[in-house]
This record gives structure tokens, sequence and C-alpha cells, in this order.
């Protein structure tokens, strides 16, 4: 009987080892897709910037709009 209580004791602490193993591993995983996923959002947020101020440059030149600024008051 001692053995088998032995066995469900070391059986009991090698699967609470592997659980927390994987709550590390999954805990990782997850704070890499949302450093990743916060990368993704700069990168979207720069790209769609970029593209904004290529629109005003160019919706300035083909308008004329801010060619000349009258600076006498």
């Amino acid at each position: 009987m001692d053995l088998d209580l032995v066995n469900s004791i070391s059986g009991l602490q090698q699967a609470k080892t592997m659980s927390d193993v994987q709550i590390a591993v999954a805990r990782k995983i997850m704070q890499a897709d949302r450093s990743e996923g916060a990368a993704m959002v700069k990168l979207i947020q720069a790209a769609s910037g970029g593209v904004a101020q290529a629109g005003d440059k160019l919706v300035a030149a083909a308008t004329g709009l801010g060619g000349s600024v009258d600076t006498y008051a």
C-alpha cells in the first residue's frame, strides 16, 4: 500500500510540474503574440500616416494650396 501512495504522490507532482511548464510556455507565446500585434499596429499606423501625408502633398500640389503664403499683415 505504501508504494501505491508514493507512486500516486509522485505522479501528481509530475503532472503539476508539467502543467506549470505548459502554462509558462503558453504565457511566453501569448507575450510574443502581443508584442508582434503591437508592432503590426504601429506598422499599419505608420503606413497609413505616410499615405495621408503623401495624399496631402498631392492635393496641395494639384490645387496650388500652400504654394504661396501671404506674410504681410
